[in-house]
């Protein structure tokens, strides 16, 4: 069964290492950011359920830990996804833009490629 040229341009962005670096440093900062993101979340989740004398704390009028530690996850939410566009724009887009330049200008160079140009 035979790809077509369109479909097999794509195939070569995929097997490229400029490729492989995009998806390394996306996942360098997906990953960990996930899971701080989780631990924060559950902390607040199993704080709320089981320490609710710490949540109850009231720290000025009627503004208790649980009101605060429920905004520091909105602002938690904000600051990460602010980070992440900064990071973004400084990693991850301009190896994305020099991808979609060489996909749309054509050969694309990928790992499998021998050194005499033919296809491993």
């Amino acid at each position: 069964m035979s790809v077509p040229a369109s479909a097999e341009k794509y195939l070569e962005v995929q097997r490229s290492e400029e490729f492989a670096q995009l998806r390394h440093r996306l996942r360098r900062y997906i990953f960990p950011t996930t899971v701080a993101f989780i631990v924060w979340y559950a902390l607040y989740v199993l704080l709320s359920a089981y320490a609710r004398d710490f949540m109850a704390v009231k720290l000025i009028g009627n503004v208790n830990v649980a009101l605060v530690f429920g905004l520091l996850q909105f602002v938690s939410t904000f600051l990460i996804a602010w980070h992440y566009s900064r990071y973004a724009a400084k990693e991850l887009d301009p190896l994305a833009d020099d991808l979609h330049a060489t996909l749309e200008n054509g050969a694309v160079e990928t790992a499998a490629t021998t050194t005499d140009g033919g296809k491993a």
